[in-house]
């Protein structure tokens, strides 16, 4: 029997691709930087802005010293056009991303969330009106691991007191994180609502046959054997 629900956060309860996206793409076009050589350097420290060692700030001060196009305005401009574009996402969560949460509530089943996030994205995550209804918050800007380690997956499972096999893991796959919650001995199901508004070389992950699919966020409650 299904007791928890943890949650991927971004693709899964919210979108990044909702009014003004905002990538590495476009952070090297508002700094003058070669969009091949940003994303190259933006990449090598990404593991370490996702677990705690440098903030969004802290990194872009990084990258851009090494392209020689740091300044104290192209800092300040990227990391403000970044929280414009988490504005939009987190202003527009779905409707049906809350239905869902508050169905799951009343069913008395547990709700987890694991999520890789940046500093910023870890500030608006705490901010939203999603948060409540996390019985866990696992972030990885916090807990200083990522997806797919296992040992995110174990603390999970610790922190909600229940087995792994009483726990239905939903996201949109990226970072191997259903492969890694089917081998913590997690149910794994691939959402596919938010797929079609990806474009490359943004789309995390693709459909993945092996696995099992929801197609819309009340779907998940399919899943679950009461």
């Amino acid at each position: 029997m299904i007791k928890a629900v943890i949650f991927d956060m971004f693709e899964t309860l919210v979108t990044l691709f909702e009014g003004r996206t905002y990538f590495g793409e476009h952070i090297a076009a508002d700094v003058g930087a070669d969009p091949v050589l940003f994303r190259k350097e933006w990449h090598a420290i990404e593991d370490a802005r996702s677990t705690g060692k440098y903030t969004i700030e802290e990194g872009l001060e990084i990258v851009l010293k090494k392209l020689g196009l740091y300044s104290e305005e192209n800092v300040r401009l990227a990391s403000s056009k970044r929280r414009e574009s988490l504005d939009d996402t987190f202003s527009n969560i779905p409707d049906d991303t809350v239905r869902l949460l508050e169905e799951l509530k009343k069913r008395n089943i547990k709700i987890g969330l694991i999520t890789n996030t940046f500093s910023d994205e870890r500030d608006y995550i705490r901010r939203s009106i999603l948060f409540p209804y996390f019985d866990v918050a696992l972030i990885s800007y916090e807990q200083g691991i990522i997806k797919p380690d296992p040992e995110m997956f174990k603390r999970m499972i610790c922190a909600l007191g229940l087995s792994a096999d009483e726990c239905l893991y939903v996201g949109d796959g990226g970072s191997k994180e259903l492969f890694a919650a089917r081998d913590a001995g997690m149910h794994p199901l691939q959402c596919t609502w938010f797929y079609d508004r990806g474009y490359e070389p943004h789309i995390p992950c693709p459909i993945l046959d092996e696995f099992d699919h929801a197609g819309h966020q009340l779907e998940v409650l399919n899943f679950i054997i009461s």
